[in-house]
């Protein structure tokens, strides 16, 4: 399998690289600041520059074509509310028009549980951002893509163990980014899970067995 990373920087995205060239599959980082690249070729794929801001779609359909999936991890992460818009919202609608113009049907997207902090009043930013989360998983959703939308617990960076619990809709909670990229790996190679959106924590399910389970419902 030949994989297309959007954010392949991110904490997620350097993960699922990793767990992809481990098993020799190919995987191409698309990374915006030039100071990211090192850090994705040590993961073990091939960095390429991209803007999901500056690039036009033809342009990301011209880096995406030849692949066999898209994941976008990507997000402005705390940068301000037009970032969040411009890379979280409409980086997404681009990069999944994108795909459709290259022919590259299968796209995961790593989204964000809807009640996702929601207790901590974190103010109108994270609104925001909760917002145009949702938006892009509607817009997606409306596209003919072979898409899943994968949308983690809160993010924990502690060394995760493979155990999830993974269903169309469950009880909030944490997650580690490894986790998290394990089963974005597991998703990638099991055709069957398949334009559905997935909740996903920590738990106590091997990894390849809720990817099996959900793919059996």
């Amino acid at each position: 399998m030949n994989v297309f990373l959007i954010g392949a920087g991110g904490g997620v995205g350097r993960r699922l690289a990793k767990l992809l060239t481990a098993r020799g599959e190919h995987a191409t980082g698309m990374h915006r600041r030039p100071d990211q690249a090192e850090s994705i070729a040590a993961t073990g794929a091939t960095p390429l520059l991209g803007d999901l801001i500056a690039d036009t779609v033809d342009e990301l359909a011209a880096k995406v074509a030849g692949h066999d999936a898209v994941v976008f991890s990507a997000g402005a992460h705390g940068t301000g509310e037009d970032m969040t818009t411009l890379i979280d919202g409409k980086g997404l609608e681009k990069a999944a028009d994108a795909a459709t113009q290259a022919g590259v049907s299968r796209f995961v997207l790593v989204s964000a549980f809807p009640e996702s902090e929601r207790a901590k009043s974190l103010g109108e930013s994270f609104e925001h951002y909760t917002r145009v989360k949702k938006t892009a998983d509607v817009y997606l959703t409306h596209t003919d893509l072979d898409w899943v939308i994968v949308r983690p617990g809160l993010l924990r960076d502690e060394p995760g163990d493979g155990m999830v619990t993974a269903g169309l809709a469950i009880e909030y909670g944490d997650v580690r980014r490894d986790n998290v990229a394990a089963f974005i790996d597991a998703a990638l190679h099991e055709p069957r899970i398949n334009k559905v959106i997935v909740e996903l924590t920590d738990g106590t399910i091997p990894v390849s067995e809720a990817a099996t389970r959900l793919a059996a419902h």
